[in-house]
């Protein structure tokens, strides 16, 4: 149990059936009468749907946890996705919605955390910013345009808006949960 005045985001919570994970929490003052309120913003971990709710300071509220194991991911078809232990060779699906915007940045071999509840997996942990290469693109401009966009076509296949100055072959950093541009990954600055 944890009183909700505790809420951090990560946090994951039984309602009734369902498991939430704390996206946000913030604690509302009361006014004159009016007792103060944490209010939180959940994402569904099974079905990927967002909920907001108010709690009540002292409010006791009933927490678990999530097991995570690293996995392969192998494919996806039109309802999931599925990942592989690589020492055991097991195989699980997890459906798409459950996923969310990280869906279209998976690619094969990639390992992710997956997280389980109750030995079955409901979700993955997916990083907030990705590495992408830029496949086709207009040829760069190099003018003082910073502040115009361009229509750009990475090698997941994702169409985005990319500045002027970025030419096919770079690598740009992309903001999972908005799929929009950040900034141009430099050659001495990769990360692998």
């Amino acid at each position: 149990m944890v009183l909700a005045s505790q809420l951090r985001p990560g946090t994951v919570l039984k309602i009734g059936e369902d498991l939430f994970k704390v996206l946000e929490s913030a604690y509302h003052i009361g006014q004159g009468k009016m007792p103060g309120s944490v209010h939180a913003k959940l994402r569904n971990v099974i079905k990927g749907t967002f909920k907001e709710l108010r709690f009540r300071p002292e409010e006791r509220l009933d927490d678990t946890q999530l097991e995570r194991q690293q996995m392969e991911y192998l494919f996806s078809d039109a309802d999931s996705a599925t990942f592989m232990n690589p020492q055991s060779y097991e195989q699980v699906s997890i459906p798409l919605e459950s996923i969310g915007p990280a869906t279209a940045f998976l690619q094969a071999e990639m390992e992710v955390p997956v997280e389980l509840y109750e030995g079955q997996p409901v979700s993955i942990v997916f990083p907030e910013i990705v590495e992408v290469k830029v496949t086709t693109t207009a040829q760069p401009v190099h003018q003082q345009q910073d502040n115009t966009f361009k229509d750009a076509t990475l090698e997941n296949g994702m169409e985005i808006l990319v500045p002027h100055f970025i030419k096919p072959g770079e690598t740009v950093r992309i903001e999972v949960a908005t799929r929009k541009y950040l900034d141009r990954v430099r050659a001495d600055t990769k990360r692998f």
